[in-house]
């Protein structure tokens, strides 16, 4: 039994495997988050999540829970919101939330591995506060991820966002900017296509918005479908379920310079050296929030 918060939380099976090729236990992935908790939790508070868990470790089958579990403790915060999928409004999914560094280590306790986020934040949960580009590469090249990625921030800049990018500890890379919650998810998508669509135009040989892969010749695919009512993305900090306990990790703009820059450069064996190394590149992202409604505007002067 462990007190966090004022919450006594039992904590169990510490020393069972999770990652087995580096005999990663739940007790490190519990002491991860926890050390993580005043980066991680100003990213996720107040958005419904998604958990990837693990219970049984890597090497047994894990499962994707969106609906909090009838067992979670009261203290535990929920919110209730219609499924993406059901045009019946009473069709609802009580969603998980951690707002907090109890329920963080709960969820951990709990075998999750990996969290996903919304895009918006409850009580505004139609009205996204970010606009993502989910890039990953055709092959085993990283170099065109890298290229596209730097296409993206330049774009944003020249709109007058404030791009953000991190390594997904998967295969790829995200680039995201902060909005104002001010317009729903069909038009913020909407500018995201276009402001793919203007991309793929100024860049035909390297980069495509089709969706269909056969289509697209050697180019890689601008993918902003993340930008939608109940779609989710890779939380800022969060293990990833793979061999190697990869890590998605916030990168420096200039970072994406790098030659040598991978998708799982970070990982449990290593983050906390390059955590006090450099200060959070995310933090106080909020308040460089752009006004969606002047990216619609710029973008129809491009």
């Amino acid at each position: 039994m462990t007190r966090v918060q004022g919450h006594d939380i039992e904590l169990s099976n510490l020393d069972k495997i999770l990652y087995p090729e580096e005999g990663i236990t739940k007790g490190d992935v519990i002491d991860y988050y926890r050390r993580i908790a005043t980066r991680i939790l100003p990213q996720i508070e107040q958005r419904p999540l998604t958990l990837q868990r693990f219970p049984d470790g890597l090497d047994a089958e894990g499962f994707y829970q969106q609906q909090a579990s009838e067992h979670f403790p009261g203290w535990m915060p929920t919110y209730r919101l219609p499924r993406a999928e059901s045009s019946e409004r009473k069709d609802k999914v009580n969603h998980i939330l951690c707002n907090d560094e109890a329920a963080l280590v709960y969820l951990a306790n709990q075998g999750t591995l990996t969290l996903h986020r919304w895009l918006a934040r409850t009580p505004r949960y139609t009205r996204p506060d970010c606009l993502i580009f989910d890039l990953d590469p055709i092959g085993d090249d990283f170099q065109p991820v890298r290229s596209a990625a730097l296409h993206v921030v330049d774009l944003m800049q020249e709109l007058g966002m404030s791009p953000h990018a991190m390594t997904t500890g998967s295969r790829g890379l995200h680039v995201l900017a902060p909005l104002e919650p001010e317009l729903d998810f069909d038009r913020v998508r909407a500018i995201a296509m276009s402001m793919a669509e203007h991309l793929a135009d100024q860049h035909p040989d390297a980069l495509t918005t089709i969706q269909r892969k056969d289509k697209r010749q050697g180019r890689l695919y601008l993918d902003v479908m993340r930008n939608a009512y109940g779609q989710t993305a890779v939380v800022p900090y969060s293990l990833r379920a793979r061999p190697g306990a990869p890590v998605a990790t916030p990168l420096r703009l200039e970072e994406l310079d790098r030659s040598d820059l991978g998708p799982q450069d970070y990982h449990l064996g290593n983050i906390a050296q390059r955590l006090g190394q450099i200060s959070d590149p995310w933090q106080d992202m909020e308040r460089h929030a752009a006004d969606p409604r002047n990216i619609e505007k710029a973008l129809q002067s491009l």
